[in-house]
């Protein structure tokens, strides 16, 4: 016997049906939401801006959506492996039959939205090097011009134009006001800081920061536009946000964090009181030396006062001029003995010269004759011939004659 597929009394649903059907069951049976905890998996950030993932434990998974309205609120970044908590309505996507969790609230399981919103940006920046101890600006010593970027109205720039104005008085401050919570003020707090480098005019020191609040409150110095205009601040910064308990990004990323709004007043600007004592101090040391330098100088003037170059001046020369006359008369002496001796040798010599001239000979009888032509000395008969001309040199006198006879001795008998 044949049975009929389907029975004839029971109409078939169509699939779209059927999933509207079990759509309208799941909205039936959570008509105010769901909560959720799981590991976050699977995670997509298309460019509309909505989140993708799904919810697992060790059993089972969800498909989970956080469409872009919700994303844009979230404090933290949602990653892989993330425990979370999370508050929503489960839909049925008609499209695949899937059914999925729309999330209208998430937050990290075991720690606060704003904690780990905290933790991972600081893990962020500190990879970044905004940090770094080595790009931190040092302060002047005696500022000119201070930016407190604050709100106008809150106790916290009170009590800084106060300090400032107390402490040292020749600074010139001005006020740049801004949000210091709430949506946006991050990013007007921002905006100012950047306006303030684009100046013309000089401005020594920015002071940003706000009085103390809850952690909601002060959040906008957490955010990261916030700690990108700090870091690119040509300008040294100075953060001063909340109470002394409180920090935040912008007190790591500062070139200098003071612990409340109070304290960067102080830090900024010289105490006058102390610098006037500092500078009394110093102009009594200064005299003291001064006085000190002067009795030294006084005494060793006295000293050389007391010599007796100073008190007769004139004996050093006197005795120097003496003792150059004595040189001097020693010197003549010596050179009167060396002229005597030198004189009683010439003597001498010349006497000796005068006893081996020629002339002295021909004094006593004796005559010299040379050859006229060949002005020789003539001293054999070999050195005339019969007709030359002589000269004869005798004593006080010469004689000129011509030879008529040779007689040759050298040779016996010979003419």
């Amino acid at each position: 016997m044949s049975t009929l597929f389907p029975p004839t009394e029971s109409q078939p649903l169509r699939v779209s049906e059927l999933t509207q059907q079990i759509r309208a069951l799941l909205e039936l049976a959570y008509p105010h939401g769901v909560w959720v905890t799981g590991e976050v998996s699977n995670l997509a950030r298309p460019s509309s801006g909505h989140l993708y993932l799904k919810l697992k434990d060790s059993e089972s998974s969800l498909n989970t959506v956080v469409y872009r309205g919700v994303a844009l609120r979230l404090r933290f970044d949602l990653q892989d492996g993330m425990e979370v908590i999370a508050r929503g309505r489960l839909i049925v996507y008609v499209p695949r039959g899937e059914y999925q969790l729309q999330v209208e609230e998430i937050q990290p399981k075991g720690i606060g939205p704003l904690e780990l919103a905290f933790r991972q940006l600081k893990e962020k920046l500190l990879l970044r090097g905004y940090f770094d101890p080595r790009r931190k600006k040092p302060l002047p010593r005696f500022p000119r011009r201070i930016v407190l970027v604050t709100s106008p109205t809150g106790a916290a720039v009170r009590d800084m134009l106060e300090i400032l104005n107390r402490r040292w008085p020749a600074v010139e401050v001005w006020v740049c006001p801004v949000p210091v919570q709430g949506e946006g003020a991050a990013a007007k707090i921002a905006e100012a800081i950047a306006q303030l480098n684009r100046l013309p005019q000089l401005i020594d020191v920015l002071i940003v920061g706000r009085g103390g609040g809850s952690l909601e409150d002060l959040w906008p110095f957490n955010e990261e536009v916030l700690a990108d205009a700090i870091h690119a601040s040509r300008i040294p910064v100075v953060s001063g946000v909340g109470h002394e308990t409180d920090l935040t990004i912008a007190d790591l990323v500062a070139d200098v964090r003071a612990l409340t709004p109070s304290e960067a007043a102080e830090r900024v600007v010289p105490q006058r009181t102390e610098l006037l004592e500092a500078l009394e101090s110093m102009e009594g040391k200064m005299r003291l030396l001064l006085r000190q330098r002067l009795e030294r100088a006084r005494t060793r003037l006295d000293d050389l006062a007391a010599r007796r170059s100073f008190r007769q001046p004139l004996e050093r020369i006197r005795v120097e001029e003496q003792r150059l006359d004595e040189w001097s008369e020693r010197l003549q002496r010596a050179v009167r003995l060396r002229l005597n001796g030198a004189q009683q040798a010439l003597v001498g010599l010349a006497g000796q010269l005068e006893t081996l001239s020629p002339l002295k000979v021909l004094a006593r009888g004796y005559s010299l004759s040379r050859n006229l032509a060949t002005r020789t000395i003539i001293r054999t008969p070999h050195q005339v011939q019969l007709g030359d001309r002589m000269e004869t040199l005798i004593h006080q006198g010469r004689l000129i004659s011509r030879v008529e006879e040779i007689v040759d001795n050298s040779t016996p008998g010979g003419t």
